[in-house]
């Protein structure tokens, strides 16, 4: 029965752990439970055959159970194991029809798209009237069947288009059909919908209402019946019939696989190849010419193990291998998007050095997790560098809290164990057995953690360098500017406070009854007044006694009805002005104020107050002035610490004291000031962080997390609402991975060494497992488990499971030890084949999972950057520091392990050659050939200045001889000889004068970007003014920003922000290039509640105002189906702010498209604004001679761009 699937297994084994125990008679006309049992079998045995066996199976158990209803109390047990093994047996169909019904190419990103996003926003907002208890309208949002239409009733989701799609429309509140009815998802929410669809709306599952198992039961069915969660154990070699190939234990199983299918191995590759083979895959980096010619020749048994171990001994090789553990890392530069801070992390490069170093050292992997995420709970001695490691926990994208904590569980989960934990965010796992507990478990550990405002150094600075005290003095600098303007706001809010005394008296009682937030702080806004000093006030004279000297009065008269005041004023005015209470005397100052007449009102009350503080505050003022002039001609003498008159005293301290409604802390200012003030804030801020972060003077510091003092007690946050709350939950490890059931709960702290010891067990089943399939993976061009980051029960199991075993007992064995691991492998056989095709072998194995042969393997963007770099002699082997600009001229010379991740803007190049997304944890990186790939090496600045340095290198340029210079060329970039085809073919391409021509020239983009002015009584633009400087991916005014007459104008790719009023709106114009009619389409979005909006407009230079609307938190559908144009009229998309400039940012990034040629048919139809964003056009560089021509060619090849 070995092709009988686990859950059958399972529900056997509930049955024959009973089947000896049954003593009761069976019940007439029924068998008993032992020929239950044997009909099991029988249904067993026919389930290859017939897809009914489940039914039959499940018609076994409950006959069985039914019968067992029927006999004695005492066969109760025996119905509790019975209906155990159906529960299994049903969840084992639940998991073939949700295979039946999921595309097994269904892409697993897609999946947990769909499980953090989708699925809880659907469950959340939709499943209460369109789920299984009740559909409204007869529409089902909870099963794939009804959703996609496949019951015959019409399909609510059209994969691949949104706009297709009527659950979109309706989500979108733009027809006559608005769900959900009580108003619009969050914009969030919308727009992960949307991109689920663009995605190809995978919905992994049905889910049908059977009896679910328990979590206990799915944690032992997972341990018992799925290979990755089994302990690992070494397994025996397997017997083969070739033994002359073995070279390794690793060949063993190997070749067992061949031999079993029929396969021979392919023979070894040549040396040359082999050594350019092995040397990418441990440095990155090409063999040189001489390297190789000394390899070939060496006659010795060992030439082979000798170049191993001196690649593995090279500095190169921590760069290389690093860059994986980066990939797996999610490391960035960056924060990602925070608004109004500076993007840029201080010190991500320490971590990376970090990487590159434990690499290189052969840091057991093992203290390498332990490190990296409780670095700090360690003794690391006086070598402090380790702490750097903890960046693997902080370096990923910021945002709120609860989704930085579950970037980090993603991180450390898939990252290290291989399993996608973060799917139980919302619910527990669907397919894995990880429960929600488990999720919040880990959410715990991280909540209970913090990073400190300053950053620990790696190792004390150097006094004396220059470059360090120049960081000093910029840092004071730039400090010293941001304190001098928080100063000014500070003193500016409290003088504010102190002039208003009346006002905020009066206010507070207009809104002494105001509970509600946003009445209140309108009513201060209305008033000139701000909410948290209205606030202190309320606050304060609730606070205050009917006896208090200075606010008696005030309460007094403010606990009168409005009516009253007018009748009883001037009786309690009298009495006050009188202060005849000896045992409760009032302030003299506050008594005076009273004895003029009036028509009191509370109005008139505030005013006396305000009167008698102002004087106070006069007094305060001149006597700080005279003192002031005292002191700048004595430098000895004191300020005064207040007024010496007792009674003005008191009143001062009301104004100026501690506890003062009209005082307020340094630190509260922020939450004062307007967008513009903010605006400025965050520019000296950020210069401030800017500092820190580039300064090439800073001291290094390391990126850490510490322990909160006191521990987060974590609770299910049912569906991923954190206001929802659920369970407590102890912080501890994955029960599955456990030996213990429940695992025991963390007590150190936050608990996260434990948590890494956890990991790094050698009992772990999984951490060793995951770590070598991942360097099988970089050696052999595909992994031995294609879902390298998944070895839960969704994914692909293992091609070779005993050598997978094998290798993880070994790795373990050797001290975790990674160089050992390479070593083994790179030894084998296996690794040394030849890449060539054979037809019989293919014929047998079409995609080589046997491994008959090595696979061909693309050079990875680092790889080949770093190779052209080589080919040139330039290549700067300069290790560690800060990360560099590797896009922008000057080019850096630097390996591209060193080049800066921004990932919110990641280059086009990168994108281009399938750099690691650096967003989220990546486990291996896609293989795309698109035309963009050729065009770097034919247009970018960068590719052309290698050709020309490479022909420029001394011994290429100091020959004359065309024939000896191709072959030096040779020699450099592919380690041979060239063929005499080559050099004929070389010859004749060298003496083609079309070489010599000048370039072609340069198409200039259809956009344009400025600012201007809507006549709106001629329907047409007034004024356009091209934006002049480029920074940061956006057009701007100049290099300030804000401009300090025009405001904070800019444009971007997705949007941008207008100006200070609409004479200076911002205008994106595209000058048609085609004559015919087009169509227009995109969305106004304006994010966020504050600020008073954006309006736009589509203005067509031949027929005026297309389009035009506003936009205030909310997203506005802009569309034109036909407008006719001719070569050279433009569209403009002009975007004015509303009455104030504040919070305007907007998105605005439509498509324009060609649905009538007119006299011709265009080259183009289509212009997507945002595509097409683009800054600035580099200057066209020098044409490169027939020789640098030649060298951009070779530089092109296959033969240098491919491993074999």
């Amino acid at each position: 029965m070995s092709g009988t699937p686990s859950y059958i297994l399972g529900a056997l084994l509930s049955l024959s752990l009973i089947a000896g125990a049954a003593s009761a008679e069976p019940a007439p006309g029924h068998g008993s439970l032992m020929s239950d049992v044997e009909r099991l079998v029988e249904a067993i045995e026919a389930f290859q055959a017939s897809s009914t066996a489940p039914r039959l199976l499940a018609e076994t158990l409950r006959e069985a159970i039914e019968r067992s209803n029927q006999e004695a109390e005492a066969a109760q047990e025996r119905i509790d194991s019975l209906e155990s093994a159906l529960r299994v047996l049903e969840h084992g169909a639940r998991e073939r029809q949700a295979a039946r019904a999921s595309p097994v190419s269904a892409d697993p990103e897609d999946v947990e798209f769909f499980e953090k996003h989708v699925r809880p926003a659907l469950a959340d907002n939709c499943f209460s009237c369109h789920g299984p208890t009740e559909q409204k309208s007869g529409v089902r949002l909870d099963t794939r069947e009804a959703l996609f239409g496949l019951a015959g009733k019409e399909p609510l989701v059209a994969p691949g288009n949104p706009e297709g799609s009527k659950l979109i429309r309706v989500t979108r509140h733009d027809g006559e059909v608005r769900m959900p009815p009580q108003g619009k998802l969050p914009e969030g929410v919308f727009q992960a919908l949307v991109e689920w669809v663009e995605r190809g709306a995978d919905w992994p599952e049905d889910s049908p209402i059977l009896a679910p198992l328990s979590n206990t039961e799915r944690l032992a069915h997972a341990r018992e019946t799925h290979w990755a969660f089994r302990p690992v154990v070494k397994p025996a070699l397997p017997k083969v019939r070739n033994e002359p190939w073995i070279r390794s234990p690793i060949d063993r199983f190997i070749l067992a696989k061949m031999e079993e299918h029929g396969i021979d191995p392919s023979p070894p590759s040549d040396r040359a190849g082999l050594l350019r083979r092995v040397t990418y895959d441990l440095i990155g980096l090409p063999p040189t010419f001489a390297e190789v010619q000394g390899f070939v020749a060496d006659p010795s048994p060992d030439a082979y193990e000798k170049v191993v171990d001196r690649l593995l001994a090279s500095p190169r090789y921590g760069e290389r291998w690093a860059r994986y553990w980066l990939d797996l890392a999610r490391y960035s530069d960056t924060t990602g998007y925070v608004a109004a801070r500076d993007p840029f992390y201080p010190f991500p490069h320490t971590y990376r050095d970090y990487v590159i170093r434990a690499f290189n050292e052969d840091l057991p992997y093992d203290r390498f997790l332990l490190e990296q995420l409780a670095a700090d709970l360690l003794d690391p001695g006086p070598d402090k560098r380790p702490l750097a490691a903890l960046g693997f926990l902080t370096l990923g994208r910021r945002g709120k809290l609860d989704d930085i904590i579950d970037d980090r569980i993603d991180v450390v989960t898939r990252g290290l164990l291989g399993l996608t934990v973060s799917c139980a965010r919302c619910h527990d796992h669907k397919y894995d057995p990880v429960p929600s507990a488990d999720y919040y478990s880990l959410y715990g550990v991280f909540r209970s953690c913090t990073e400190p405002e300053e950053l620990p150094l790696l190792q004390e600075p150097d006094p004396t360098s220059e470059t360090y005290q120049a960081y000093l003095a910029e840092l004071e600098r730039v400090e010293k500017e941001e304190d001098i303007f928080r100063e000014s706001l500070h003193v500016s809010f409290l003088k504010h406070a102190r002039e208003k005394v009346g006002d905020y008296l009066f206010t507070s009682y207009e809104v002494r009854d105001v509970t509600a937030d946003d009445p209140f702080q309108r009513a201060a806004r209305e008033k000139g007044l701000h909410g948290l000093f209205l606030s202190r006030w309320r606050g304060f004279l609730k606070e205050r006694t009917a006896n208090d000297p200075i606010f008696a009065p005030w309460l007094a008269f403010a606990a009168l009805a409005p009516e009253e005041i007018a009748s009883k004023g001037r009786e309690l005015a009298a009495r006050f002005a009188a202060s005849a209470d000896p045992e409760h005397p009032l302030n003299p100052r506050i008594a005076s104020a009273f004895t003029a007449e009036a028509t009191w009102t509370i109005g008139e009350v505030a005013n006396r107050y305000a009167a008698a503080f102002a004087a106070v505050d006069r007094e305060w003022s001149d006597l700080l002035a005279s003192h002031s002039q005292i002191a700048a001609r004595d430098s000895s003498a004191v300020l005064p610490k207040g007024l010496a008159e007792p009674n003005a005293e008191s009143i001062r301290q009301a104004l100026y004291g501690a506890d003062s409604p009209a005082n307020l802390p340094k630190e509260d200012v922020e939450s004062l000031i307007d967008g513009a003030t903010r605006g400025k804030l965050n520019n000296l801020r950020n210069a401030v962080l800017r500092v820190e972060a580039t300064h090439p003077g800073r001291p290094d510091r390391a990126m850490v997390l510490l322990d909160s003092p006191t521990p987060f007690e974590p609770y299910v946050f049912l569906r991923g609402n954190p206001a929802n709350k659920g369970e407590s939950v102890p912080r501890r490890f994955l029960a599955v991975l456990s030996a213990n059931d429940p695992p025991p709960s963390f007590r150190q702290g936050s608990g996260r060494l434990e948590l890494a010891r956890a990991i790094a067990s050698p009992t772990n089943p999984l951490t060793a497992r995951v770590l070598v399939n991942r360097v099988w993976m970089h050696h052999f061009g595909r992994p031995l488990v294609s879902t390298t980051s998944d070895f839960g029960l969704r994914g692909d199991p293992p091609s070779h499971p005993e050598l997978l075993d094998h290798l993880a007992a070994r790795f373990v064995e050797e001290g975790w030890s990674i160089k050992k691991l390479h070593r083994s492998i790179l030894l084998s056989s296996a690794y040394m084949q030849s890449s060539a095709k054979r037809p019989e072998a293919e014929a047998l194995d079409p995609e080589n999972r046997l491994l008959w042969r090595q696979n061909r393997r693309r050079l990875d963007f680092e790889a080949m950057r770093d190779s052209l770099l080589a080919a040139s002699g330039k290549l700067d082997l300069t290790m560690g520091g800060p990360s560099v600009q590797i896009t922008d001229p000057p080019f850096t010379a630097r390996r591209t392990v060193y080049s800066l991740v921004d990932r919110q803007n990641q280059p086009g190049v990168l994108r281009n050659f399938d750099f690691a997304n650096p967003d989220a944890h990546s486990p291996a990186r896609f293989r795309t050939t698109v035309p963009q790939q050729a065009l770097f090496f034919l247009n970018s600045p960068f590719a052309i200045e290698q050709a020309r340095a490479l022909i420029a290198r001394p011994e290429v340029a100091s020959t004359t001889r065309a024939e000896e210079r191709v072959r030096r060329l040779h020699h450099i970039l592919f380690q041979r000889e060239p063929t005499p085809e080559e050099t004929d073919l070389a010859s004749r391409f060298l003496s083609n004068p079309s070489l010599s021509g000048p370039p072609p020239p340069r198409e200039r983009s259809p956009w344009r970007y400025g600012y201007g002015r809507l006549d709106k009584t001629l329907q047409r633009t007034f004024t356009f003014t091209e934006l002049g400087h480029f920074e940061n991916d956006s057009w701007r005014v100049g290099p300030k920003y804000p401009d300090p007459e025009l405001g904070w104008i800019q444009l971007n790719a997705l949007g941008g922000h207008p100006g200070r009023d609409s004479d200076h709106s911002v205008i994106r114009r595209w000058i048609s290039p085609v004559e015919g009619q087009v169509s227009f389409e995109g969305h106004l979005i304006h994010k966020g509640a504050e600020g008073d909006g954006v309006s736009a407009a589509l203005v067509s230079s031949r027929e005026g105002i297309l389009w035009s609307g506003s936009a205030r938190n909310c997203e506005v559908v802009t569309e034109v189906t036909s407008t006719y144009v001719r070569r050279g009229d433009t569209l403009d998309l002009i975007v004015a702010p509303g009455a104030g400039d504040a919070y305007d940012s907007f998105d605005w990034h439509p498509r324009i498209w060609l649905i009538g040629p007119g006299e011709d048919q265009a080259k183009r139809a289509e212009w997507l604004s945002r595509l097409d964003f683009a800054g600035p056009p580099p200057p066209l560089p020098q044409p490169l001679d027939p020789w640098g021509q030649y060298a951009q060619v070779l530089l092109m090849t296959n033969e240098l761009l491919f491993v074999d």
